[in-house]
């Protein structure tokens, strides 16, 4: 049976299907000895699929590899970086780091910190990334100052960024904090830099901010501890049964005509 080259790719932990795609368009990829074009599928029962030269086998196929790290702030969410700054990957032990395809799921600023999935299942990186894919995440913000209920109340109805308005956000200030400059905030979509921009905007400055949470998938650990910055754990079966029936409602949303769902 053939399938998209993009797609294999995915499936067989060489690249996320994004990066597969910029492979492809690079020319890296060949079948049978022909360099391939987007669009082209592959048989690997017939074909013979090569990624700089080496063979893409159906009997390599790593196992799949679920992880939730808490990325440290000064930390690159990235699989390697032009300026040598250290990664996420380089955070992992060497078993998990080469030929995995292991890579994150989305990004967190350099200087932002808390949860990040790493996975080498290419699909489910496609659909948690996408835009139209609406899987809430928990941020801790702490303000250089108090926030004013006015601003509280535009930031949860939506602010215009590049010209496009911010989906409505959840947020609460944590009551524990008396300086009343941390607040909690669940956002639904991520736009690059998007609570820094919005705060911004509304005339504060970030001083730090820590994700908590993805989906269901949190930090906590026994005792109201958190998993230690720059550490990692394997997700469990049920948080892996969450992610992926995400991924099946994102696949049914996106088959429908565009003007058919919320975007």
């Amino acid at each position: 049976m053939s399938e998209r080259v993009q797609k294999v790719l995915s499936q067989w932990g060489v690249a996320s299907r994004r990066k597969a795609e910029k492979m492809i368009i690079a020319g890296r990829v060949q079948i049978n000895g022909q360099i391939v074009k987007l669009g082209d599928r592959v048989d690997l029962t017939a074909d013979v699929l090569q990624v700089d030269g080496k063979a893409v086998k159906k009997t390599n196929r790593p196992q799949p590899i679920y992880l939730l790290l808490n990325k440290p702030a000064g930390v690159v969410s990235t699989c390697c970086d032009p300026q040598n700054r250290s990664t996420v990957i380089e955070l992992l032990p060497t078993s998990l780091r080469f030929g995995t395809g292991i890579h994150p799921v989305g990004r967190l600023d350099f200087a932002s910190s808390g949860a990040l999935i790493l996975t080498n299942d290419g699909e489910l990186t496609l659909s948690l990334t996408h835009p139209r894919y609406h899987l809430p995440k928990t941020y801790l913000v702490e303000l250089n100052r108090s926030p004013a209920s006015k601003d509280l109340a535009s930031w949860r109805e939506g602010i215009v960024l590049d010209g496009k308005k911010t989906l409505p956000a959840r947020i609460d200030l944590v009551k524990s904090n008396q300086a009343g400059k941390i607040i909690k905030i669940v956002l639904t979509e991520g736009r690059n830099r998007q609570i820094r921009r919005v705060a911004l905007q509304l005339g504060y400055e970030v001083k730090r901010l820590h994700r908590i949470a993805i989906g269901s998938i949190t930090l906590s650990m026994v005792k109201d501890l958190e998993l230690p910055p720059g550490k990692y754990r394997h997700l469990e079966q049920a948080e892996i049964k969450f992610l992926k029936n995400y991924n099946a409602k994102f696949l049914k949303v996106a088959a429908q005509p565009r003007s058919a769902v919320y975007d």
